[in-house]
């Protein structure tokens, strides 16, 4: 795909939804973290729903330690793979108190030392509480990427450092919201919604619906 083409599809995106959010909800930088900890093989509607009653006891590091190992997973035992994540929330957030004052590194470095953070939560953490033009590719980011050819690689990170290198800086900071809401709700895995796509005159699919 061309720089043209690109641009116009940022340009599309963009008109169609100036003000992008993700769909996890969160109040804090430190409820943000945890959202996207919990949200690994999980619905975003399934977190927002754990999420809901845990922040309500436990929205800070102090108070999540004070609800220990055993109080987080009974808040969130409906979500896949809670006992890993309840451990690693509880090892993120002793970190956090003991090394950084209850607060979020602002560096990559700093958000990847916390256990079960990888580098899309870092990027989704350095994007939305810190501004920084990262772009966090997760699954739908790299199917919409390869299938529309926007930027193709054979693994996230390959892509990541792709749309770093071919998205212009004005669209960076919304970028990830709009290929995952894209991704997730018209360029879906298994029977992508073509029909009502904005951009498929601009789309080089070549099986588009």
């Amino acid at each position: 795909m061309n720089r043209i083409k690109r641009y116009q599809i940022l340009c599309k995106l963009r008109d169609n939804n100036t003000d992008p959010v993700i769909e996890l909800i969160y109040r804090s930088e430190f409820e943000l973290l945890i959202a996207v900890l919990l949200s690994a093989q999980t619905s975003d509607v399934q977190v927002n729903k754990v999420t809901k009653r845990l922040f309500q006891v436990a929205n800070t590091p102090k108070d999540m330690l004070r609800l220990g190992l055993d109080g987080v997973k009974n808040y969130i035992k409906s979500i896949g793979l809670f006992n890993t994540k309840a451990k690693n929330i509880i090892e993120t957030c002793h970190l956090l108190v003991e090394n950084y004052n209850s607060r979020l590194p602002s560096s990559r470095v700093g958000l990847e030392s916390l256990p079960g953070v990888g580098r899309k939560t870092a990027n989704i953490v350095l994007n939305l509480i810190f501004g920084r033009p990262t772009i966090a590719v997760d699954t739908h980011v790299f199917r919409f990427c390869n299938r529309s050819c926007f930027a193709s690689g054979n693994n996230v990170l390959s892509v990541e450092k792709k749309l770093l290198s071919v998205v212009p800086k004005e669209f960076k900071n919304n970028c990830h919201q709009w290929f995952m809401l894209h991704g997730r709700n018209i360029c879906r895995a298994k029977r992508p919604n073509c029909c009502i796509c904005i951009i498929k005159d601009l789309c080089e699919f070549k099986e588009k619906i």
